[in-house]
């Protein structure tokens, strides 16, 4: 009978002790059908746009999109990517500013100003409106990570490097 009782008492205390274990496995599970993309879209900015150029995209709500324009845009140079948005600060105390929006299916690049676009020299409206590159990158929220606060996306050669992203053809 005294090992009868010994054994119920190890079961019992056998029972308490593996209740009381939590099991916290981490299962990870990596994505390998998405990926971030870059799109290169051109164009100008006009009255008749209303200063804005769209492009279709195709991503789900939780994904991020950067934005960046080719600084040197129309010069022949090597491309200079700037993040958007960005703020020009012109003669005469003018201001004209790129930005962008976007939701799952499209992303819009405008200009605003602090004056009227279509009273820009032509010098102006070669160096900020006419044929413009932006570069639009498209990074699905699996790819972010905790350290993804870590990287400088105004920096566009470190956003290219940890997302590990090929230049678009």
């Amino acid at each position: 009978m005294k090992k009868y009782f010994t054994l119920m008492i190890l079961a019992v205390l056998g029972g308490l002790f593996m209740m009381s274990c939590e099991r916290t496995d981490t299962v990870l599970v990596e994505d390998n059908d998405t990926y971030p993309v870059m799109k290169d879209v051109t164009g100008t900015f006009t009255s008749g746009n209303n200063y804005t150029l769209n492009q279709s995209i195709s991503i789900a709500n939780s994904d991020v999109v950067l934005v960046y324009r080719n600084y040197n845009s129309n010069s022949g140079s090597s491309p200079v990517w700037q993040l958007v948005p960005k703020t020009y600060f012109l003669s005469g105390a003018r201001e004209l500013d790129y930005n962008f929006l976007f939701d799952a299916s499209r992303v819009e690049i405008y200009t605003e100003a602090n004056f009227d676009q279509a009273t820009m020299s032509s010098d102006e409206k070669n160096a900020y409106l006419n044929n413009q590159t932006f570069r639009i990158v498209l990074v699905p929220a699996s790819r972010t990570s905790k350290t993804a606060n870590k990287v400088n996306y105004e920096d566009y050669n470190a956003v290219v490097k940890y997302y590990n992203l090929k230049e678009p053809k």
